[in-house]
C-alpha cells in the first residue's frame, strides 16, 4: 500500500431516490431524497468515497459544480485531510464558511479520510485511534406526522428492523392533544423501556415551544429536538433552563465554533452535529473535543456509516441516528443487530457504490 496519496480528480454524481416512508414534518414534506456521490481519485489508484444529503434536488445543481471546482483546485495536492480542509475552506472564505461552502468541503473531507484509511489498510475507526466494534443506534427511519394509530403500528415495525431500543418520532401536529395521543399510542405499543426521542423539526415559535415542551416534560423522553428555528440560541437557552427533559440541537451547527458558542450560552443539554455541516470527519473530531471537554453527550445526524467510525473515538458518544436512506445505492449496506450498527472489518469507511442502482437513479 502507498504511504502517501496524491489527489488526481474529484467526481460528484447526483442521484435521486424515492423514500419508502416519505418525510412529513410541520415545515416540509419530502418524497424524494437527493444524494451526491463523491469519488476522490488518487494518482496511486486508491479511491476515497463519501456522499452528501442536501435535502432538496435543486441544491445539487450548485453543489456538484462546487465539488468539481474543489477537485480542480486541489489536483496534485497530497491527500492530507486537515490540509485539504483548510485550503478548501479558505478558497471560499469570501462567500463565508457556512452554507454550501461548508457542505462541499465536508464532502471532500469525508472522501479524503476514506482514501487515507484505505491507504493504511485499516477501517477508519482504527486509523483514528479506536477499535472496531458496534455502536448504539436508534431508528429514525419513520414516525412522521401521521395519525397516532399509524405511528404506533410503524413504531413496532421500526423496533423490529434491528432490535432497536431507541426510536425517534416527530411532533408538531396542529393540536397538541394529537401529539400527546401519538406518544401514548407508541408507548403502549413498544413499552416503557424504549428510549423515545421527539423532534419538532424547528416547527414552533418560542411561545408555542415553551407551552408544548412543558406538557411533554413529565413523559420521560430521552430528548426534545429542535422545537424552534435552529439559530435562535437565546430561545434555546431559555428552553434548556426551563425544562427537565434534555434539549437536543446541533444538526445545523456550521463548524465546531458554532457548537462551542451554543455550549457557552447554555443553549442545549445534548449536541448532534451533521457531517455535511460540521465539517466532515475533521470538523467532527474538532467539535468532539469541545463537547468532550464540556462533558456534553454527542450524537450523530444522518451519515450512519462514517458516523459509526467517529463514534468509536468520541469521548462523550451518545446515540447514532440510524437512517437507511442511502442503502439503495450501496453495494453492501451496514448491518444493524440488537440495536447496534456494526462496522465492517474493511479498509476505509466501507462505502462502495452499487453502480447498477446509481445508473438507474442518476440525475442528468
Amino acid at each position: 500500500m502507498p504511504t502517501t496519496l496524491t489527489l488526481r480528480k474529484l467526481t460528484a454524481r447526483p442521484v435521486l431516490l424515492t423514500l419508502d416512508r416519505p418525510v412529513i414534518t410541520r415545515i416540509a414534506t419530502i418524497t424524494e431524497w437527493p444524494l451526491i456521490l463523491i469519488d476522490l481519485l488518487t494518482e496511486e489508484g486508491i479511491v476515497g468515497r463519501s456522499y452528501l444529503e442536501p435535502y432538496t434536488p435543486k441544491t445539487m445543481r450548485y453543489l456538484v459544480p462546487a465539488l468539481h471546482d474543489l477537485g480542480d483546485l486541489l489536483k496534485g495536492q497530497p491527500v492530507a485531510p486537515a490540509d485539504l480542509y483548510d485550503t478548501a475552506r479558505k478558497s471560499l472564505q469570501f462567500v463565508g464558511y457556512e452554507g454550501l461552502t461548508a457542505i462541499a468541503v465536508s464532502g471532500l473531507d469525508m472522501a479524503a479520510w476514506d482514501a487515507l484509511a484505505k491507504a493504511a489498510d485499516q477501517p477508519l475507526c482504527r486509523l483514528l485511534g479506536g477499535s472496531l466494534g458496534a455502536v448504539p443506534a436508534y431508528n429514525s427511519n419513520g414516525l412522521w406526522l401521521q395519525a397516532p394509530a399509524a405511528v404506533a403500528e410503524e413504531a413496532a415495525t421500526l423496533r423490529d428492523e434491528g432490535g432497536f431500543t431507541g426510536l425517534k418520532l416527530r411532533l408538531g401536529r396542529d393540536r397538541m392533544a394529537d401529539d400527546l395521543a401519538t406518544i401514548d399510542a407508541v408507548r403502549a405499543t413498544v413499552g416503557d423501556e424504549m428510549h423515545l426521542m421527539v423532534d419538532f423539526n424547528q416547527g414552533l415559535d418560542l411561545a408555542e415551544a415553551m407551552g408544548r415542551c412543558q406538557r411533554l416534560d413529565h413523559l420521560g423522553l430521552t430528548w426534545i429536538e429542535e422545537p424552534i428555528v435552529y439559530d435562535d440560541l437565546e430561545g434555546y437557552r431559555r428552553l434548556t433552563a426551563d425544562l427537565k427533559t434534555p434539549i437536543q440541537i446541533g444538526e445545523n451547527f456550521y463548524g465546531p465554533r458554532a457548537l462551542h458558542r451554543a455550549l457557552q450560552m447554555g443553549a442545549c443539554d445534548f449536541v448532534m452535529p451533521d457531517f455535511m455541516r460540521i465539517g466532515g470527519v475533521t470538523g467532527w473530531m474538532r467539535a468532539a473535543a469541545i463537547a468532550g471537554a464540556a462533558g456534553v453527550p454527542m450524537s450523530t445526524h444522518l451519515y450512519p456509516e462514517v458516523a459509526a467510525h467517529v463514534m468509536r473515538v468520541t469521548d462523550t458518544a451518545h446515540w447514532l441516528e440510524w437512517q437507511s436512506w442511502a442503502d439503495p445505492i450501496l453495494r453492501q449496506p451496514f448491518v444493524v443487530r440488537d440495536g447496534h450498527l456494526e462496522i465492517p472489518d474493511v479498509p476505509g469507511v466501507g462505502l462502495e457504490w452499487n453502480e447498477d442502482a446509481v445508473a438507474a437513479h442518476l440525475v442528468s
